[in-house]
């Protein structure tokens, strides 16, 4: 890391802190050069492992697109939906790992989703659960429901 003010290319950390929830490191450090401190702020990047083994970066836009088409059709604003794949990212790094599977990204999901709109979570449900039957739906609304009462 050059020094700002000596442009010297060592440094030494002095202290580490996670912000944002997860989403960035803030460290201080220390010119060993001309003894200059002085603060960086790095992206922690989150990676996304598919199933077929893929790595790619974790994606919010990509997260808002899925979730939609399960809200289509339904009063879900942009801004609801924005809100959840916020929820979802701070979730998911919450469990202090740079990587995450796709399965732990889509679980992380369907509470959010269900308190926002039953319907556009019995649809994604469908799709993340791989529905195969109306007695899949009927069982997933039974454990929604179990779970309504739970919150009250």
């Amino acid at each position: 890391m050059y020094c700002p003010f000596c442009h010297n290319e060592q440094s030494r950390v002095m202290d580490s802190r996670v912000v944002d929830s997860g989403a960035a490191i803030r460290r201080r450090r220390e010119c060993t050069e001309c003894g200059g401190r002085f603060t960086t702020v790095e992206k922690a990047v989150l990676t996304v492992v598919k199933r077929n083994g893929v790595s790619e970066p974790f994606d919010r836009d990509k997260l808002i697109v899925g979730v939609r088409r399960a809200c289509q059709g339904r009063d879900v604003s942009d801004d609801a939906l924005k809100r959840l794949a916020q929820q979802v990212e701070e979730t998911v790094r919450s469990h202090g790992s740079s990587q995450v599977n796709a399965n732990d990204i889509g679980l992380a999901v369907l509470e959010p989703l269900r308190v926002l709109d039953e319907v556009a979570y019995l649809r994604f449900a469908s799709v993340y659960k791989s529905f195969e039957s109306a007695e899949d739906f009927e069982s997933e609304i039974r454990l929604m429901r179990r779970k309504d009462r739970e919150d009250f």
